[in-house]
């Protein structure tokens, strides 16, 4: 499973930053004009310009197809225009900036949680057995002993009275025999008389209460302490982690607070039942998990976007594969085990997160349907109805966007029939591209070195990492750039760049800053055909000051996509 760090701000090793690159010169020039040469800022300040005058003529185009309810077929979804990343911003986390309303119902909500923690009612209630002949015989035997022994008791007590009684009567026989033997009994024998009389009730009632005692103590039972809940690793009401959790809820019901509160108490009874921690323990190793590396080709997490959310490739073509689909679908025990090894994926990545208000707390979901098995696999169809419900039970409010790539027709029909009763908020997270769209929609959330290759970024295995960042130039029609990499000092220069869809024609040279030098052809200018390479890459030992300078001539009627990012070492 690939996994990348947080995404920080992309800085080259020190011991790399040997080189220093003064200023990067673009050239941008028409088939007609080769000299005009600009700094790359001033460069970048024309690109501007033109990506906003593309985008407004794109608005215009796709209002007024909206505006004509244009039908939507395969090849006007290639034409549609990509929605921008704002279409959906997500809620606040801080309770500071919630609406009154949004605030009253949080409290009510965290006041019914604490009750329930303190009345231990998120507790699992215990099994019952059913009950059996040897159990039954069992307990009627216990019946008949304690019946026996309260008989026994009952005697014991009668007997005491009794022999109390016979004490009493004695001492008050011997009291009479005394004042008639003696009238003239001094007071204090009569005292000692009176002590006799007392001392045998005082006796009486600590035997009476000895007695009671262990009733009272019994029928007494101790308080119980709030029980402690944690759900993604968070313990309810701990901290103001607890806030941003309950706020998902609330949200995924409507701020709803008794329907929030039914959700969270199910949501902890599931997990349980589900055993979640337990899973998070287990490994491939495992004999639940054995076998299921190939599961990390379907699904996986791969990089931030641009805001800081982890990213989860859902790619259903791998399926195709008949090996891995009977291995995942092929019985109910095969499904339930990729559904297990599916919610581990999901919650590893969850712990990962930010609870702390203002922090990510959501996942962006990628779903490839490039060769997708479709609706005609039964099993595939019964795992996902279970994922999905299972999904939308127990982890509400996880996604900040889904966008689906390679959307085949048929799922393009099914959107359309369920679209009208989904809500506009679930759907304004929902993103379709055309088929020609997929690079330029994903660049729009995610940046180049965060985007794998296979996708129209340069994430890969290789010398350049996720955070060596890459610079983004758009080439016009019949335009040509020149990309120039100034050296001061000796050292080894390398770079790495693609053209989305290529079919361009691409160069590279050094340019020694002596007069007396010479020019050093690095990469005679070659067309570079879209079935070519996705990513080149290149390095140059320079010996003296000059410059590299790269050039991308676009004879197409399309622009075209430029990325590029080098790094330098020492000699």
């Amino acid at each position: 499973m690939a996994e990348e760090a947080p995404k920080t701000s992309p800085s080259p090793p020190q011991e790399e930053a040997v080189l220093h690159v003064e200023q990067v010169r673009v050239t941008d020039v028409d088939e007609k004009e080769h000299s005009t040469t600009a700094i790359v800022e001033n460069e970048k300040e024309t690109e501007k310009e033109h990506v906003v005058e593309d985008e407004k003529k794109e608005e215009e185009a796709s209002v007024a197809a909206n505006e004509n309810n244009a039908g939507e077929d395969s090849k006007a979804c290639d034409d549609e225009k990509v929605p921008e990343s704002g279409s959906f911003k997500e809620e606040s986390t801080k309770v500071s900036e919630l609406a009154e309303t949004e605030k009253k119902a949080l409290q009510e909500l965290k006041t019914l949680i604490q009750t329930a923690l303190n009345n231990r009612e998120f507790s699992a209630p215990k099994e019952e057995k059913p009950a059996v002949e040897s159990d039954v015989a069992e307990e009627k035997k216990k019946e008949e002993e304690e019946k026996e022994a309260e008989k026994n008791h009952l005697i014991e007590e009668k007997k005491d009275s009794s022999e109390e009684k016979e004490a009493a009567a004695e001492v008050k026989e011997a009291t009479t025999t005394a004042e008639a033997l003696s009238s003239s009994v001094d007071d204090d024998e009569a005292k000692t008389v009176e002590a006799i009389e007392e001392t045998v009730v005082a006796v009486s009632s600590t035997t009476e209460a000895e007695e009671l005692a262990p009733k009272k103590e019994e029928e007494c039972s101790p308080l119980l302490a709030p029980e402690e809940v944690s759900i993604w690793g968070v313990p309810l009401l701990a901290d103001e982690r607890t806030d941003v959790i309950l706020l998902k809820f609330l949200r995924a019901r409507d701020f709803r607070v008794k329907e929030a509160f039914t959700m969270i108490k199910n949501t902890i009874k599931w997990r349980k039942e589900f055993k979640i921690d337990e899973l998070l323990e287990q490994e491939e190793e495992d004999n639940i998990f054995i076998n299921t590396m190939d599961f990390e080709k379907a699904v996986y997490m791969h990089g931030y976007d641009k805001e800081g959310h982890p990213v989860c490739y859902n790619i259903y073509g791998e399926f195709q594969n008949k090996e891995l689909y009977k291995k995942a679908f092929s019985d109910e025990e095969k499904r339930e085990r990729f559904l297990k090894w599916r919610i581990r994926l999901l919650e590893r990545s969850i712990r990962k997160l930010d609870f702390w208000p203002g922090g990510i707390s959501t996942i962006v979901q990628v779903n490839d349907l490039k060769n997708s098995p479709g609706p005609a696999k039964w099993e595939l169809r019964q795992a996902t109805k279970q994922a999905v419900q299972l999904l939308q039970d127990n982890y509400p409010e996880f996604v900040a966007k889904q966008v689906f790539i390679n959307v085949p027709w048929w799922y393009l029909a099914v959107n359309r029939m369920i679209s009208p009763f989904l809500t506009q908020r679930t759907k304004s997270k929902f993103v379709f591209p055309g088929p020609s769209k997929t690079a330029e929609t994903l660049l729009r959330y995610i940046a180049a070195e965060q985007l794998s290759v296979k996708y129209g970024g340069l994430s890969k295995d290789g010398e350049f990492g996720n955070n060596d960042a890459v610079t983004e130039i758009t080439v016009r029609p019949a335009a040509k750039h020149s990309v120039e990499f100034p050296v001061t000092e000796n050292c080894v220069l390398s770079w790495e760049m693609r053209v989305i869809g290529w079919d361009i024609s691409y160069g590279a040279e050094f340019v020694p800053n002596s007069e007396g030098s010479y020019t050093v052809i690095i990469q005679k200018a070659r067309k570079v055909a879209p079935s070519e390479e996705p990513v080149l890459c290149n390095s140059f030992k320079i010996g003296e000051p000059g410059k590299v300078v790269l050039t991308i001539e676009n004879q197409s009627s399309k622009k075209k996509k430029l990325l590029y990012r080098l790094k330098t070492k020492p000699e």
